[in-house]
């Protein structure tokens, strides 16, 4: 965030914020006099300046505000509710209270694809295993495996930007939900509140649109703590090695009190709970906000309300996990030969070799398939790794198979040489042609396409954050001149 903006941006910051907004406003709009709207302006800077102080109420809650209101400078000062409700105070409030928590998410997934990239490009070509149904399934490259979860945040990313369109819009001037006969300049409202267009049903503005707002908030949060959670998962299922090839800082594991062997991956467990919460105060929201009569309080906030599914918590909720992660995902070390070591140990590569015997002897595929899965048989119930194996050994049971599928071929046609290769892990990566594949070239455009959509989700970042700031600024300018009279 802009260094311009004040530490504690809660409902009463964004409530003096629409004050100060609405003073202006009315005052354009010749609703109040100029002499009363400097009455009014002095009044509202000095319920703020009064919450600003160490240990001050900062109520969000309009009608308390009013009353302080009052307070300094009589019944007089209540002209400037000209045309609001507490109805479209409170979409307002949740909406900028949720733009600022969808920014600092926005820059939390900046944060996180940075890190991913930069693990990346240190282990790009380093060969590891890839797992379905919890099964090592194929060799794959570190840079690979890294841009797959990348692309993950960077949709994620594309996701917090469309919302930010439609969550950015203003409902100050709707009243309680059908406008009202004063003049309100609602497109001035937005503007001074650096918002980019208005919720133009006044109705859907404070009544309709909270729900799917809300619930476009819940998919970002639920989408991202997703994806955090399969990381999590990932890493974690390596502490049940006895040598892992990715690990944490030890100051983010823990011991037993009982087991001295023993190294628990705390950081992680407790990173996949948060995600867990954050799931489920979302899901919470969805369940608030179904089958609910448009108007009802159950999805709304209240904008003071401490309960989880709030959306504006919910968000800051996912901004700490991002944070969490970011602090995880930094300390994570990987153990190339380790890696490698465990895919040599198991048969992953053998796909490649039923491939082989198509492309290369023109060997039909299932007969190819059928020989390999036979082969893998075969070394595992000798306790043989796959470079263990002898060409002898293979030529036989390829002898088999082909007999087992009636194909007449009955010699392997490999050559020994032929064969350790494709026996290989690092064969099957490089041998990849397909687009998005784990081969270098491919590896290597998807880092370049993610660093470029990392610059230019950047570049949104910094130059909404900079509207923002300036609207502020015009926003004060505004205010005090009306102050100097």
């Amino acid at each position: 965030m802009t260094d311009s903006k004040p530490a504690r941006r809660d409902p009463f910051f964004f409530l003096g914020e629409i004050n100060k907004a609405s003073t202006v406003m009315v005052v354009e709009q010749e609703i109040v006099p100029r002499a009363l709207g400097k009455t009014i302006a002095d009044a509202v800077r000095g319920v703020i300046a009064a919450g600003d102080q160490p240990g001050a109420a900062r109520a969000s809650n309009y009608l308390v505000c009013e009353e302080a209101l009052i307070a300094l400078a009589g019944p007089e000062v209540t002209r400037l509710h000209s045309g609001r409700s507490r109805q479209d105070i409170g979409a307002t409030i949740e909406r900028l209270a949720s733009r600022d928590q969808l920014m600092a998410a926005a820059e939390g997934l900046i944060r996180v694809r940075r890190t991913l990239l930069t693990f990346a490009a240190a282990h790009r070509d380093a060969i590891l295993p890839a797992y379905t149904w919890g099964v090592q399934a194929q060799p794959i490259s570190f840079g690979h495996y890294c841009t797959a979860y990348c692309a993950a945040f960077t949709r994620t990313s594309q996701r917090v930007q469309e919302t930010y369109r439609r969550l950015n819009l203003s409902p100050l001037g709707s009243g309680a939900l059908g406008t009202s006969s004063f003049p309100v300049d609602r497109a001035r409202l937005a503007a001074l509140l650096g918002m980019d267009g208005l919720v133009v049903n006044s109705l859907d503005a404070t009544q309709i649109s909270p729900i799917d707002c809300g619930s476009e908030l819940a998919s970002i949060a639920i989408s991202a703590a997703l994806t955090i959670g399969g990381v999590a998962a990932d890493i974690t299922a390596q502490y049940s090695h006895a040598h892992p090839w990715l690990v944490m800082d030890a100051s983010l594991t823990g011991g037993s009190s009982i087991m001295p062997q023993k190294r628990n991956p705390r950081g992680l467990v407790f990173l996949r709970a948060q995600a867990s919460n954050v799931i489920g105060l979302a899901q919470t929201f969805f369940l608030l906000a179904h089958n609910v009569q448009p108007g009802m309080s159950d999805y709304k906030p209240f904008v003071d309300a401490k309960q989880g599914h709030h959306p504006v918590m919910m968000v800051r909720e996912l901004v700490a996990l991002l944070g969490n992660f970011g602090d995880v995902l930094g300390t994570i070390r990987l153990d190339e030969a380790r890696a490698l070591d465990e895919v040599d140990a198991d048969y992953s590569m053998t796909t490649e070799l039923a491939d082989i015997l198509q492309r290369d002897c023109d060997i039909p595929f299932r007969v190819g398939h059928h020989f390999a899965s036979d082969l893998v048989d075969y070394g595992r119930r000798n306790k043989l790794r796959p470079r263990d194996i002898s060409y002898d050994a293979a030529r036989g049971v390829y002898t088999e198979s082909a007999a087992a599928c009636s194909f007449p071929v009955t010699q392997l046609p490999l050559s020994e040489a032929d064969f350790r290769r494709a026996m290989t892990a690092q064969n099957m990566v490089a041998s990849s042609r397909g687009t998005g594949g784990p081969q270098p070239d491919q590896v290597v455009a998807m880092l370049a396409a993610e660093q470029a959509a990392l610059q230019a989700d950047q570049t949104w970042i910094d130059d909404t954050q900079a509207r923002q700031a300036q609207a502020a600024r015009a926003l004060d300018a505004a205010f005090e001149q009306l102050r100097s009279g």
